[in-house]
């Protein structure tokens, strides 16, 4: 539970998995995410791709709190089961500490419940003890359908459950509290992806309602936020 009068800024920090996820991003630009990711001190750093991995373990040595983490499957997690595995698989050879798999939204959507706990499945032995999440992409999905892959989620014994990929529109609060009641009384934590603007009153509101980690290419305009939400009496 969080005290919300101590709520500063580096805790604030600590529940956001920051993102330079652009295709187009060049070395230069990754290295400069993983300055601001030890300044800050968030709770994860993430790229578009594993090719970028080397890189980031290099720059946050000795930064052990922070993973280091990608997407797999982006954005609809349409890729086979097995594809999926081999590139979680290689994801962690490189050196992720983290990796966000999208569930695939057509199968979930045809109720072809075995080829999703097929993947999941496949996906937890491929992480090994790397952190999992799991990422349901909710604005293509009924509220049924995010309960069914929370459940899911849950049962496959993955970490987190994610709203979206941040690629399309993100999740609504309601479609985030769809997700919380679905995991009621489990282990799995909540993430949220694609806050809409203003970013820092947004995932201050996901938080109230059970966030534990924000991801967001904006996770220092949201952290710098603080001082005017507890100015107005948002917080704190």
């Amino acid at each position: 539970m969080i005290d919300w009068k101590k709520l500063d800024k580096r805790m604030l920090a600590r529940m956001m998995d920051f993102s330079i996820l652009p295709k187009q991003t060049q070395e230069k630009e990754i290295r400069q995410g993983c300055a601001l990711a030890r300044e800050y001190r968030f709770a994860a750093f993430y790229t578009s791709s594993a090719y970028w991995t080397p890189i980031v373990k290099q720059e946050l040595t000795g930064f052990d709190d922070i993973e280091i983490g990608t997407g797999i499957a982006f954005p609809f997690g349409s890729a086979p089961a097995a594809v999926k595995a081999f590139e979680v698989e290689d994801a962690v050879k490189r050196g992720c500490t983290t990796v966000d798999m999208v569930m695939n939204v057509g199968a979930l959507k045809d109720k072809n419940y075995a080829a999703v706990k097929e993947e999941l499945d496949m996906f937890v032995r491929a992480a090994g003890n790397t952190v999992t999440k799991c990422i349901l992409e909710v604005c293509y999905l009924t509220d049924e359908e995010i309960a069914t892959g929370a459940k899911m989620i849950a049962e496959a014994g993955i970490q987190y459950a994610k709203t979206s990929t941040g690629q399309f529109e993100g999740p609504s609060l309601e479609q985030f509290l769809v997700m919380k009641e679905a995991l009621k009384g489990t282990s799995v934590r909540l993430k949220v992806s694609g806050v809409k603007f203003p970013r820092p009153q947004n995932a201050l509101m996901f938080i109230i309602a059970g966030a534990e980690r924000i991801g967001t290419r904006a996770a220092v305009e949201i952290v710098e936020g603080l001082d005017a939400m507890k100015k107005i009496g948002l917080v704190g």
